[in-house]
């Protein structure tokens, strides 16, 4: 079981933070793991590439099963260990539809703030242009209002798709739990800081919760 999974993972990747809280609501504690860092380019290394050409983490492999992206590698594990920790994806149809909505939708949320967070990372420098993040910055506030606003529709107390935690929390919570780490004004996410407040002290969060690292960046300013 957990002694037969191995995890190459990153410090400052939501995507391996979530696979990670995946790994310990099945209960799988004790998996074989690695960490790598980015900033040395580890996580091309050959031993990662075997596995996962696009070079990119996470990388998961379980016995003679290997599953690189990270949605992929958590809905793996919840049907591999269905019976097993936490029931992550609920059996009735219009319960599973608002988990896997707001699953999905984490990669937009994701991508809008990344392309503020990261943004000197991802752009060369004689291609970043001000106005560019300014724009960047507005897009991804009216992101932050949306969760916001799901939030304040469910009602205080809930977890993204209802009252149970499920894969759209596990998939989910490490972008918040950034927005928090990174200093997002909780003015502009007064909803999404409450959530990280009753969730962060989660075992499973707890567990897996990932170094922080020199030199991070910041959304103070958004």
């Amino acid at each position: 079981m957990a002694k037969d999974i191995m995890l190459y993972w990153g410090s400052d990747s939501p995507p391996c933070w979530r696979v990670m809280i995946a790994l310990e609501e099945k209960q799988l504690h004790g998996y074989n793991n690695k960490l790598l860092s980015f900033d040395k380019q580890e996580h091309k290394c050959a031993e990662v590439m075997k596995l996962n050409p696009r070079g990119q983490l996470p990388t998961m492999k379980h016995g003679d099963t290997i599953v690189n992206e990270s949605f992929a590698a958590c809905m793996y594990l919840e049907s591999k260990f269905k019976s097993q920790g936490t029931r992550l994806i609920p059996d009735d149809p219009t319960e599973q539809a608002l988990v896997y909505q707001r699953m999905f939708e984490t990669n937009t949320l994701q991508q809008k703030f990344y392309e503020v967070a990261y943004y000197g990372w991802l752009v060369p420098e004689e291609e970043r242009h001000e106005s560019a993040l300014n724009r960047n910055k507005e897009n991804f506030i009216a992101e932050l209002k949306l969760w916001n606003g799901y939030l304040e529709k469910m009602g205080k107390g809930s977890y993204l798709a209802g009252k149970n935690f499920t894969m759209a929390d596990v998939v989910c919570f490490p972008i918040i739990g950034f927005l928090q780490r990174l200093g997002c004004p909780k003015d502009k996410c007064p909803r999404l800081m409450e959530y990280f407040e009753m969730v962060k002290d989660r075992p499973s969060i707890k567990a897996s919760w990932p170094p922080k690292s020199e030199g991070e960046y910041t959304l103070k300013d958004l």
